[in-house]
């Protein structure tokens, strides 16, 4: 545990001297389902905060009362700590009028960036009223949001091929999107392929990669077999013989995630999109340690 240590350490001091805090991070939450997550977010937020993220988003489900949490979470994040809220809205189970309203509503209180998806397919449901483009450009008629859309490096997995899902974002971006925000990976070389093939059909837009700092990698493999993420052969070997180990397990997922940040900095990304599961521990330090600093002082 010292040598890992050790070595940890020099990593971490030549990450912080390579990036010299020259980049730009957002947060992911989600709305809280009991008191006691509620306190862990809310803790999250006021910790998180103070990195001055450009934003933070909060997730949405398919049904109103997921909404409602979302809703209000987002007005409470705007309305206590003067962060840039971004709520995700989805299309699914809402018809285009409940849209237009719930649009109008955010603008009305504020709110200008929104995460447009087109959310998970309710079972039985093969085929979708609208999709995510129609969403943005439903969002475009109503009012001049920013507006960022989801981007799949290594394919969604409903698309046909992966040309179709790259045409798919195109749309998105043609119908309005600011910028796009992908699903997290590990490949870091999937992420700059699929850069440079969003180049090639002309999505000038900015592709925030999306980072996950893993804790808990059984419940990584668990996300990762529904998003069509691959978990590279080198993590099931950094994570082995760690399910009893929580301290060294962080180390690891931070150390992933910091040497992702710091490849992508070195091929000119700027800007990353940081899933956070409401957990603020393992993102501040790895934020801290790549050089982001606090604007206010941080209680020990």
């Amino acid at each position: 545990m010292g040598f890992y240590s050790a070595r940890h350490v020099e990593a971490l001091n030549q990450t912080m001297a390579e990036l010299s805090g020259n980049i730009n991070v957002s947060f992911e939450f989600f709305p809280p389902n009991s008191e006691k997550m509620e306190k862990t977010l809310w803790d999250s937020i006021g910790r998180l905060s103070t990195l001055a993220p450009k934003f933070v988003s909060v997730t949405y489900g398919a049904n109103s009362g997921t909404r409602d949490r979302t809703h209000k979470v987002i007005k409470d994040i705007q309305d206590k700590t003067g962060l840039i809220a971004a709520p995700h809205l989805t299309c699914i189970d809402a018809s285009r009028a409940e849209l237009r309203d719930i649009a109008k509503d955010y603008w009305d209180n504020g709110i200008r960036q929104i995460v447009a998806l087109r959310g998970d397919l309710p079972e039985g449901i093969e085929k979708p009223d609208m999709y995510a483009e129609d969403l943005v450009r439903l969002l475009r008629e109503e009012a001049d949001f920013d507006i960022s859309v989801a981007a799949y490096p290594e394919v969604h997995p409903e698309a046909k091929s992966a040309q179709a899902d790259l045409l798919s974002l195109k749309r998105k971006i043609d119908a309005g999107a600011n910028r796009a925000i992908t699903q997290f990976f590990f490949d870091v070389e999937s992420y700059l392929r699929f850069r440079d093939r969003c180049m090639t059909i002309g999505i000038d837009t900015e592709i925030v990669p999306g980072i996950l700092p893993v804790s808990n990698y059984q419940t990584l493999l668990k996300f990762a077999g529904f998003s069509n993420v691959r978990i590279p052969n080198w993590m099931h070997q950094r994570f082995q013989g760690l399910e009893n180990d929580q301290n060294t397990r962080n180390l690891v997922g931070a150390s992933i995630a910091m040497d992702q940040v710091r490849v992508l900095s070195q091929e000119g990304v700027k800007d990353f999109h940081f899933y956070t599961l409401n957990r603020s521990e393992l993102t501040y330090a790895i934020c801290h340690s790549l050089g982001v600093r606090p604007s206010v002082a941080v209680p020990a």
